[in-house]
């Protein structure tokens, strides 16, 4: 997953005695603490929202901020409703969940939603559902970071320890160390668990026509599977030490471009009832700029500022992740005869202690076979076709602007320089020779129906 700029997470306290917690969320309360016969399933839903034209343009001066109001009461909700059922999975998890929620990220997704719907044409009518489903992307991407910082074993995110390190840490005087760190880990599974329910919830409780309805739910549908396939195909690759490119390309493609920019885009675009050809053009641009974000996340996991990036650079060398940076790298090396840079490769990528000074090896390689520079080339050259994808459609012209910016800050690209004259953009991941038809056509079910 992409890195996001380091942000402070609340350190977790000891979890609180649970006779010392009073009943929060208006339940009467039996002494065990649960819900009394005949109490309400749940809290009373928080108020509507009521988004006139003054307030569409609110929401426009600042997505992420309105996003994220409607996250901490929603959040809020949902936390009180854990520690009515037990305080301490109240604060162990879901206070957890939703401090990561709301303390971190740029609210990227939940931007690419708000921007196509009003691309489309969506106004007030469409505008709350637009940010509920923003802040269900938000959750969703809880989960999924929550998820691979256990499958990666990393120590730090958003320069903080990770969740399941944070939980072993507030359990270490407690249990074994081994213990702890098996503790810590079940609960960031459970907790990446709690932000996917609660995302699905977010998602079901929609107040939108019946249309708009079906096209969400088989959007948000696909979308969840894609994200477990793409990670599969991670771990995969980890494993078997693929070397693949059209393999790497179609894991970045399920694992981020669909979910990070293509599907949001769509969403968007279903809640504002968009036409076949709108809806069509904003994915093709997604899935183009989509894999460029996950190219763009591959250099920056070797060659980015940690102080940047809230993480420690190499993780994915170190893990000996399948990228397609590393797929070029070899695959160049090989067609040059070039021995030395085999063997660098071969010795670093999967070695989880590798010294600091074995990765600067590793980057010179990556920079001598010429693979940064064909890296960043396709990302150029998919942002290049995103674009043409854009200007494809009649959009309203400041929302397109404003996509068109969105884009380009995924890709982590200039929107003021071009790939260069006569450079022809080409399909979407069309260039190292690597088959792109199944690329070109994976998720497209759910989006045009």
């Amino acid at each position: 997953m992409r890195p996001t700029e380091a942000k402070d997470l609340p350190v977790a306290q000891k979890a609180p005695d649970p006779r010392a917690v009073r009943p929060v969320g208006g339940f009467p309360l039996l002494a065990d603490g649960l819900p009394a016969p005949g109490a309400p399933a749940e809290p009373p839903l928080p108020v509507r929202l009521r988004l006139d034209d003054d307030a569409l343009e609110a929401v426009d001066r600042d997505v992420p901020a309105a996003v994220g109001r409607l996250l901490l009461d929603l959040l809020n909700e949902r936390v009180e409703r854990a520690a009515v059922l037990d305080p301490v999975f109240g604060h162990d998890l879901a206070e957890r969940v939703a401090a990561f929620t709301l303390e971190g990220g740029k609210r990227m997704r939940s931007r690419f939603v708000w921007w196509a719907l009003r691309a489309c044409g969506g106004g007030p009518a469409d505008a709350e559902a637009a940010l509920r489903v923003g802040a269900a992307l938000e959750l969703i991407q809880t989960c999924a970071l929550v998820h691979d910082d256990v499958m990666d074993g990393s120590p730090l995110r958003r320069g903080r320890p990770v969740l399941h390190a944070d939980v072993a840490a507030q359990y270490a005087g407690a249990v074994s160390h081994d213990g702890g760190r098996r503790f810590g880990e079940a609960a960031a599974i459970l907790a990446g668990d709690l932000a996917l329910a609660w995302a699905d919830d977010t998602v079901a409780a929609l107040e939108v026509d019946a249309d708009a309805g079906r096209r969400v739910r088989d959007l948000w549908s696909s979308m969840r599977t894609e994200m477990v396939a793409g990670q599969y195909l991670d771990l995969q690759g980890q494993v078997t030490s693929s070397a693949s490119l059209a393999r790497a390309v179609r894991a970045a493609c399920l694992k981020s471009a669909l979910y990070s920019v293509e599907r949001p885009l769509a969403l968007g675009a279903a809640l504002a009832g968009a036409d076949s050809a709108r809806t069509a053009a904003l994915c093709s641009a997604g899935r183009c700029v989509g894999i460029a974000f996950q190219l763009r996340d591959d250099l920056t996991d070797v060659f980015g500022d940690p102080s940047l990036t809230g993480k420690p650079t190499g993780g994915d060398i170190r893990a000996g992740k399948p990228t397609y940076l590393a797929a070029v790298a070899r695959a160049r090396a090989e067609a040059a005869g070039d021995r030395r840079a085999l063997a660098v490769l071969g010795r670093s990528l999967g070695r989880a202690d590798l010294p600091d000074s074995r990765l600067g090896e590793v980057r010179d390689v990556l920079v001598a076979t010429g693979a940064r520079d064909v890296v960043e080339a396709k990302i150029d050259r998919l942002v290049a076709q995103g674009m043409r994808h854009l200007d494809s459609v009649p959009l309203e012209p400041q929302a397109r602007r404003r996509l068109r910016e969105l884009l380009h800050t995924a890709a982590g690209t200039d929107p003021g320089v071009g790939p260069g004259p006569g450079t022809d953009p080409g399909p979407c991941g069309a260039d190292e020779g690597m088959p792109v038809s199944a690329l070109l056509t994976v998720g497209a079910e759910g989006v045009v129906r």
